[in-house]
């Protein structure tokens, strides 16, 4: 079992930047391909970038490409997202994942979540 916090979420300005991070407990960290989603207020959550156990293999979704970079330290037990070019649409809770099986790609493959973190973006 592996215990995720998220954090690094708040409000920036359309265009800046952000990273999010996710700290997992456990000595199984490095075991789990890991992902981020996000959720919008009245909207399903979403698949945004997922990386494999090694970070060998990525994968974004596309409106994300581009502008979001995911990363992982198993030496560390964490997770990153890197967010630039932050866009109106881009504002929700984020999620951070750990699946024991294939990359997260989508949430039924999701085996853990975090709590999450607000992401804001002004105009």
């Amino acid at each position: 079992q592996v215990q995720l916090v998220d954090s690094g979420g708040g409000l920036v300005q359309a265009g800046g930047s952000l990273r999010l991070s996710c700290a997992a407990s456990g000595r199984t960290f490095s075991s789990y391909a890991m992902g981020w989603f996000r959720q919008a207020p009245g909207k399903e959550r979403e698949f945004i970038a997922a990386i494999s156990w090694s970070g060998s293999s990525t994968r974004y979704a596309d409106s994300v490409k581009g502008r979001f970079t995911i990363s992982r330290d198993n030496a560390k037990n964490a997770l990153y997202l890197q967010m630039n070019t932050l866009q109106p649409e881009d504002p929700a809770v984020y999620y951070c994942a750990a699946a024991k099986g294939a990359i997260p790609t989508s949430t039924v493959r999701v085996d853990y979540w975090g709590q999450g973190t607000q992401v804001t973006v002004s105009s």
